[in-house]
């Protein structure tokens, strides 16, 4: 018998089990909901009626609304009539009660609405007790025969349980043990299982296999298929695209994301010249490009998708012999960049009209002809027209991030004061300067010409390399802002202490998502490549200068 009909015979045989002794549960459990929903749902509201109707009668004489309540319950009854009896009972309350509104000073009517309603309680409670007695007698019923039926299921259950695994277990320890053997290189291990199922099978696949590994074993061959293997795996398993090249630029290998990417199979191309493959594949024409390439859209995963490009060189005793094309997915980056501009956007633009709107009435709150104000309610005035004022700068300055971030920058070009974007930007870091004890230089030339820029997007810039200065310089370190004019263009500086950027990363500083490897600091590298967006966009240009151990400067030129 196969396996797979065994464990479908046991799975099954558990299901009918289950099945059963559900369907006889829902089945007690239904009968029981139903008699008891009967109880609470006929005979208890005419017991409640009952008991409004008699508070209702003693008030009567004392209060006019009485006779309403008594009316209203009553007709509750006359709908609710589910017991033999009740119906006389009830009429005869109808008619007692209709003889009291027509002569009300006839005390015998109270005592016949008495009696009728008591009829009535005493009916009701009749079938409540004999309603409750049926549903005992189910419940006890209920009780003996799932117990009964539990305990026999339980025995057959249990019997199954205790024989059924070892049919699977038995085997599978048998080729445990056998693959234990052969991960310890014993490739002279056999497995015999003497069984017509999947095992049966299995053994005898595990014994030819047996047989190869042994042959394998003793050959070179052997050993260098195993490295390869471990490397193949190992290049497969990473999650970026990855193109190996030989000194030739013939292709070494792809992995299974740079198949994906490419379209291609790698045993297709694998050999072959890689300008060859590349007059036929946009892609690999791309990668073989030597120019600067911030990222490339790939359409991947039924999505437009994004990737960063590197190529590393492969050497060996200082001779480079290959080249590797590394792709790496930035499209989580991309799409949490979105989310975030869009959320941005909306917010600074949500934010915008309630913050004038508070602007506004401080400003009426302030004009004599509201009323006359005290010192300490101008000052409380005053303080809220500044907040508000700060509040709309800052939503400004997001939508400008969200313009940036959306290539779409809208911006205010005006000659503009040297000095006033820098103490601006100053202004806004003061509080982390006076965190970190930093001792922060000015070194502002004298003279300096107007530069015609947008005031709040380059103090924003400043006020981005200012916080990065602060953030890498050390505890009471040394922070030094500059601004001079070189040949009629105006320099914009920061100069930190801290511990410096590797050479080799410059390049790839003000890239989009880049962040130097090792470094410290959160997010996803947009701050430095929007500060690039925002210069460029103004006719200026941006720089960055550094040396490991001896601090960064960064610095952007404008006309």
């Amino acid at each position: 018998m196969k396996l797979k009909t065994k464990l479908s015979l046991g799975i099954s045989f558990l299901f009918v089990v289950i099945l059963t002794f559900g369907i006889l549960s829902v089945f007690y459990i239904n009968r029981l909901s139903s008699q008891s929903g009967q109880v609470l749902k006929n005979n208890h509201e005419s017991l409640v009626y009952s008991n409004n109707m008699l508070k209702a009668l003693e008030e009567i004489p004392a209060n006019t609304d009485a006779k309403k309540i008594f009316e209203v319950n009553l007709q509750k009854q006359e709908a609710n009539i589910t017991e033999p009896g009740e119906k006389e009972a009830t009429t005869t309350l109808r008619k007692n009660f209709n003889e009291l509104i027509s002569t009300p000073l006839d005390s015998g009517n109270y005592v016949e609405i008495r009696q009728s309603i008591q009829s009535i309680n005493d009916l009701n409670q009749q079938a409540i007790l004999r309603k409750n007695d049926a549903a005992r007698k189910t419940a006890e019923d209920a009780n003996l025969w799932l117990t009964i039926i539990f305990s026999v299921l339980i025995i057959i259950t249990f019997t199954f349980v205790i024989n059924f695994p070892s049919v699977i277990s038995n085997p599978i320890r048998v080729l445990n043990n056998g693959i234990s053997e052969i991960a310890n290189k014993n490739y002279h291990k056999r497995i015999h299982l003497d069984k017509g199922d999947e095992f049966g099978e299995l053994a005898q696949a595990f014994n030819s296999m047996a047989e190869k590994l042994d042959e394998y074993e003793n050959s070179n061959m052997a050993k260098l298929q195993f490295e390869k293997s471990r490397i193949e795996t190992i290049i497969n398993q990473m999650k970026d695209g990855i193109i190996g090249l030989d000194v030739k630029k013939n292709i070494l290998f792809l992995n299974a994301v740079a198949e994906k990417l490419l379209g291609l199979k790698e045993s297709e191309i694998i050999g072959q010249y890689a300008a060859d493959v590349a007059l036929r594949n946009d892609l690999m024409r791309n990668l073989l490009q030597t120019g600067v390439q911030k990222e490339l859209k790939i359409f991947a995963d039924n999505k437009e998708s994004y990737f960063n490009k590197d190529i590393l060189d492969v050497t060996s005793k200082e001779q480079v012999i290959g080249q590797v094309i590394v792709l790496r997915n930035i499209t989580p980056f991309h799409e949490l960049n979105e989310a975030k501009t869009n959320f941005i956007a909306t917010v600074s633009h949500e934010l915008k009209t309630p913050i004038s709107s508070i602007k506004m009435s401080a400003t009426l709150l302030d004009d004599p002809r509201i009323g006359a104000l005290n010192e300490e309610q101008s000052g409380l005035v005053k303080s809220i027209y500044d907040d508000s004022d700060r509040l709309l700068k800052i939503t400004g300055e997001l939508l400008n991030m969200s313009q940036v971030e959306t290539g779409k920058i809208e911006l205010k070009l005006q000659p503009s004061d040297p000095v006033s974007i820098v103490e601006m930007a100053l202004e806004s870091v003061q509080f982390s300067l006076q965190q970190k004890q930093i001792n922060l230089q000015k070194h502002l030339a004298d003279k300096l010409p107007l530069v015609y820029a947008d005031m709040e997007k380059t103090s924003w810039v400043l006020i981005n390399f200012l916080t990065n200065a602060i953030q890498y310089s050390p505890v009471k370190g040394n922070i030094e802002v500059s601004v001079r004019c070189i040949n009629k263009v105006v320099q914009f500086s920061v100069k930190d202490d801290g511990k410096g950027i590797e050479e080799k990363y410059l390049p790839r500083i003000f890239d989009r998502y880049f962040k130097v490897p090792g470094s410290s600091k959160s997010g996803t590298g947009l701050g430095l490549a929007i500060s690039r967006e925002f210069i460029e966009a103004q006719g200026g240009s941006i720089h960055a200068e550094s040396e490991l151990g001896s601090g960064s400067r960064f610095f952007f030129e404008l006309n």
